[in-house]
């Protein structure tokens, strides 16, 4: 004989049921979602990487439309090189790193895209904080250093991170990428300025010369006036005695 369940321990049930899907339903989407970097056994030091990028989207009206990546330390622009990605979107270098975008994607679709490093610094690991826009102008921020969790159910934004290997025995650093030219460039500028600093001495060196010309010729003058004037008293005094 089947027992009847009381109304209102019915209603009750069906109330905490329905709570824990909403609970459900609002933690499960955002959980999933990431932006991420991979390169299989990736080493500090390894040159001509390839790094792959995953943007995955959170909206459900809009596409994806741009990515904005911040290069971290010792990677310059200069030393990525677009390989491939969405169809129709392209590459654009930006004042901290560079940009990936095009047409909007689909609703809910991922980006993924790859470009290659000339070479890894002599790190443990790399971030790459990025900013991911979407068609109705909402943008995703991907700029935490730790996924500490925004909400206390671990749904924040961390930024794409790499762990890298140790550099393999040997590796060295390559020459400066050439970001670097303009530092090489000032300082050689500087070295005109010390060659401009030579020719100054030039005119005191002219002064000085002039200078122990006028004293030759002081005491020259000087002893043709004594000349003159012996000259003429001679001739006074030969004057006084022939008149004599």
């Amino acid at each position: 004989m089947y027992r009847l369940i009381p109304a209102r321990r019915l209603r009750h049930a069906c109330a905490l049921s329905a709570a824990a899907l909403a609970i459900a339903v609002a933690t499960a989407g955002p959980a999933w979602a990431h932006a991420e970097v991979e390169a299989e056994g990736a080493r500090a030091l390894d040159q001509n990487v390839a790094l792959t990028f995953s943007a995955e989207s959170e909206s459900g009206s809009a596409g994806i439309t741009k990515l904005e990546v911040v290069l971290p330390k010792g990677i310059a622009t200069s030393d990525i090189t677009y390989e491939e990605g969405p169809k129709g979107w392209k590459f654009a270098p930006a004042d901290q790193g560079y940009t990936v975008s095009g047409p909007k994607l689909p609703v809910g679709e991922d980006v993924e895209y790859v470009v290659t490093v000339r070479q890894l610094p002599d790190a443990t690991s790399l971030v790459f904080k990025t900013l991911q826009t979407y068609s109705d102008g909402k943008v995703d921020r991907w700029i935490e250093l730790e996924d500490t969790g925004g909400d206390d159910h671990g749904h924040g934004h961390p930024a794409p991170r790499l762990a890298l290997k140790a550099a393999a025995p040997g590796a060295k650093l390559v020459s400066p990428s050439p970001s670097a030219e303009p530092t090489t460039e000032a300082s050689s500028s500087a070295k005109p300025s010390t060659e401009a600093s030579t020719p100054s001495a030039d005119p005191a060196a002219d002064t000085t010369e002039e200078d122990d010309g006028m004293s030759l010729a002081v005491p020259v003058g000087i002893a043709v006036v004594l000349l003159l004037l012996g000259g003429g008293v001679w001739w006074a005094r030969k004057r006084r005695t022939g008149s004599a």
